[in-house]
């Protein structure tokens, strides 16, 4: 694809900014003769060392990213260049093509990590840095850094999409509390509907991107019936949408996000802004809504996001037993483009706990920046959010699996997913939604 959902939802949900490219060395001599060496562990000194990181960071993250970088470069002598473009995707492929490869780049998505490694310029990752992903993250999260068997990156930030939103204030006044399984979930959801609640929140709009929450719902019903092989099967399109496991997804969530006595009025969820669609939530307008940790950053300050506040998060139960702890998100992953002893450095410590702790230090109390990698303690999360987020993403024994959709072909993924599960709830029918994406795949 050329941009993730995560990057859309981004530029729709934030405003807007002009940024321009930037490729600038990350540690200036001021700033390194006052950083500490305490915390980065033990790595090789190449003073007079160069690296560029290639990536999509712009703005305010990319600031956090150099400064987290300080240390290490400090008590390597290896300089950063952290180079940070809204122009990622596309220079990319121009870059590595045209025999100007970066050192490592900071992919976001599988599909492009495998377009790369194509083209022979990505070396495997060394033997510290698999060691060090062997170690800390989840056979998932491992498998999405391999292409054709071969490990080529680690793992980076990741974000918690198997999250459901609620008001603990509103909880607590009606006596409720938060389900554990799926059948607690629709026994809570039943309770609410007696009451004449609106227990379920929904939106799909989102600009050109408008579809992609009901994506990521169905996404979220394959991997907890069906498991993680399954999923993988579906998103390559193994398994199609016509598929009897596929339309007994569409089914469940038909019973659950189309279901006029949790949602009240279906067709209104295709008009919805995602934005919008849990505003409701802190006044009991509307109960629950299933979105991704990100989804904090919607509402306004006035508005306290806290375990005991008037909105919070619990863990999408799952469904299957067999599927253990099942959990969709994203990340980016770091690849190389050479085996130089500094690009293996870097490498090397990208895929440590210390790095993460310190990029975690570098977003500060507000948060937004999550590991996947185990061996970060929550507490070195200082927001409740990320740490509850953290807690799935770092299980080793999860069933984690990338946005079905980013790791889709963009003709469909970016395309018709988004159309037909809009139409989906507007009325279309299950078999003739499935149809008109199997008919999207492309042949390639």
């Amino acid at each position: 694809m050329s941009i993730s959902k995560k990057a859309m939802r981004a530029a729709l949900s934030l405003a807007a900014v002009s940024v321009i490219a930037t490729s600038v060395a990350a540690v200036s001599p001021a700033q390194a003769a006052t950083a500490s060496c305490a915390g980065v562990g033990t790595y090789a000194k190449q003073a007079g060392a160069t690296v560029e990181i290639f990536n999509s960071v712009i703005g305010q993250e990319n600031a956090r990213y150099q400064a987290a970088l300080i240390p290490f470069q400090n008590c390597t002598g290896i300089t950063i260049n952290w180079n940070g473009t809204n122009e990622f995707e596309s220079q990319l492929g121009v870059r590595v093509q045209g025999g100007t490869a970066p050192d490592i780049a900071m992919i976001p998505q599988p599909g492009l990590l495998a377009k790369m490694v194509a083209t022979g310029k990505v070396v495997k990752a060394p033997a510290t840095t698999l060691a060090n992903v062997n170690k800390y993250w989840s056979a998932g999260w491992k498998g999405y850094g391999t292409v054709n068997g071969v490990f080529y990156a680690a793992p980076n930030s990741a974000n918690n999409k198997s999250l459901v939103w609620y008001s603990p204030k509103q909880f607590k006044k009606f006596g409720y509390t938060v389900p554990t399984t799926w059948k607690e979930m629709m026994s809570l959801s039943d309770k609410m509907a007696a009451k004449g609640q609106i227990a379920w929140c929904g939106g799909l709009g989102s600009g050109t991107a408008t579809g992609w929450p009901g994506t990521d719902w169905l996404e979220e019903i394959v991997l907890r019936t069906q498991g993680a092989q399954t999923y993988a099967d579906w998103i390559s399109h193994k398994v199609k949408f016509s598929d009897p496991k596929i339309i007994a997804a569409f089914d469940q969530l038909a019973s659950w996000m189309k279901n006029p006595k949790y949602v009240g009025d279906v067709s209104a969820i295709a008009t919805t802004t995602f934005q919008n669609a849990g505003m409701g939530i802190p006044t009991a307008k509307c109960m629950m809504l299933q979105q991704a940790s990100f989804y904090a950053a919607q509402y306004p300050a006035t508005v306290k996001v806290a375990p005991t506040g008037d909105v919070w998060a619990y863990y999408l139960p799952g469904i299957n037993p067999a599927v253990k702890t099942p959990v969709e998100g994203g990340g980016e992953f770091f690849a190389a483009f050479n085996s130089k002893a500094a690009t293996q450095e870097v490498q090397n410590y990208l895929s440590s706990p210390e790095w993460a702790k310190a990029r975690i230090a570098a977003a500060g109390p507000a948060g937004g920046w999550l590991s996947a990698n185990n061996g970060v303690p929550l507490s070195a999360y200082t927001n409740g959010l990320d740490a509850l987020s953290a807690k799935y993403l770092a299980d080793k024994n999860s069933t984690f699996v990338f946005d079905g959709s980013d790791a889709m072909p963009a003709a469909v993924g970016a395309g018709s997913m988004w159309t037909e599960l809009t139409n989906w709830f507007t009325g279309k029918s299950t078999a003739d939604v499935a149809s008109a994406i199997d008919a999207s795949w492309p042949a390639a």
